[in-house]
């Protein structure tokens, strides 16, 4: 079934513009340049994302800063083994599943800490990437509370998936 989405998309697009007695091809060609001008808008802070990311990473910084941050987690009710995946989830979500693949073949899916890491995973959202692409698709340069309440929200979001697993484990 899904081999059959784009195509039948596509179809749809053009039987929709023969029906209206539009150009077909000008109006796919004016969608692919306004995909391209939004390409380029969003493209340098997905890249900056990614090397910062990489570079925390390769630094050791994660590290560190997971083992400074830990008792605070403890006293969050946070299993300080997923302080890697809070600290690194609100960046980027690729390496976050990275982190939950490693906390969950560590210590197992069925434990308490590969469950809570993949409540987290499921319940946070990648907050600086999705407010880079949406901000910066419009055109929002100053994002004023945007961010501290988003990173709130991912903060309640791990302490109740945390919370959770335990009640449930």
């Amino acid at each position: 079934m899904t081999d059959y989405i784009v195509p039948l998309l596509i179809l749809a697009a053009v039987l929709l513009t023969l029906h209206r007695k539009e150009n077909t091809y000008d109006i796919l060609l004016q969608g692919g340049a306004e995909g391209l001008k939004l390409l380029g808008s969003i493209l340098p802070a997905l890249v900056l994302l990614l090397c910062a990311v990489h570079m925390l990473r390769a630094s050791g910084a994660m590290e560190l800063l997971s083992s400074l941050l830990a008792p605070a987690f403890r006293f969050l009710g946070i299993p300080p083994e997923t302080a890697m995946l809070v600290l690194i989830r609100p960046i980027s979500g690729s390496a976050a599943l990275a982190v939950g693949a490693d906390l969950m073949a560590q210590f197992g899916p069925d434990s308490l800490v590969g469950r809570t890491a993949a409540v987290m995973l499921g319940s946070t959202e990648t907050t600086f990437y999705t407010i880079s692409v949406y901000f910066g698709a419009v055109g929002i340069k100053k994002t004023r509370y945007a961010i501290p309440a988003a990173l709130f929200a991912d903060l309640v979001g791990f302490c109740m998936a945390s919370w959770t697993v335990r009640w449930m484990f």
